[in-house]
């Protein structure tokens, strides 16, 4: 590999490790997930939203992220769909009671079912938080237009993209693990249902500024 390929890989993913280090809806539905369920369903989320993430980074390798980016009328529907999860997000986190706090220290899943059910629920919720974010596509679609010159290789593309959706996935089990450690855990458990309803504020404001302005530019 070429200095001018590795220079590329290294800006891009210094670039999209910057990204990461932002918080925004994604981040804020892992350490939910993660202070309010079990680390390997929480784990799901992550899985999820790596996934989200490797759908538009594919997208863009082939050249379909610039079509649906100029596609106003579907850039549009994704953004109020996105905006409408965010908000059943958010209402689910602001209704739930304080007595629905008091297990959180339980670390374990007796019901193997459960779990999985758990698991692919958390999952889908990931995927769904990922896809429904068009601040993904464009931000990938911008990062590869930038430093992806059309000399640029195929198969180069491709160990790019594979190492960004990596990089998602294992920052947001970071975060999880982090969260998992008992004193960190315990000080956190303290403080769930404020921070739950902290998360649902936050998540709340962006599905609602996401909403309005599209409605505003109509």
């Amino acid at each position: 590999m070429d200095f001018g390929l590795v220079s590329i890989f290294f800006a891009v993913a210094l670039a999209h490790f910057l990204a990461l280090l932002s918080p925004g809806p994604d981040f804020v539905l892992v350490v939910k997930s993660a202070m309010k369920g079990h680390r390997k369903n929480a784990i799901g989320v992550a899985l999820g939203i790596a996934t989200a993430n490797a759908v538009y980074i594919g997208l863009c390798l082939v050249g379909v992220g610039a079509i649906l980016a100029a596609s106003v009328s579907l850039m549009i529907a994704l953004k109020i769909i996105g905006g409408l999860f965010l908000l059943y997000l958010a209402f689910h986190a602001l209704k739930a009671p304080k007595s629905a706090y008091r297990d959180l220290t339980v670390t374990s899943v007796n019901n193997t079912e459960l779990a999985k059910i758990s698991f692919i629920k958390e999952c889908i919720t990931g995927f769904m938080s990922g896809i429904l974010n068009p601040k993904n596509l464009l931000f990938y679609l911008s990062l590869f237009t930038v430093a992806l010159t059309p000399e640029v290789n195929l198969g180069f593309k491709i160990l790019l993209g594979v190492w960004m959706t990596l990089v998602v996935f294992l920052w947001d089990v970071a975060i999880i693990y982090l969260l998992s450690k008992q004193t960190v855990r315990n000080k956190f458990t303290r403080l769930s249902f404020y921070i739950d309803k902290a998360t649902g504020i936050i998540l709340g404001a962006i599905g609602f500024n996401i909403v309005k302005s599209v409605l505003i530019k109509q």
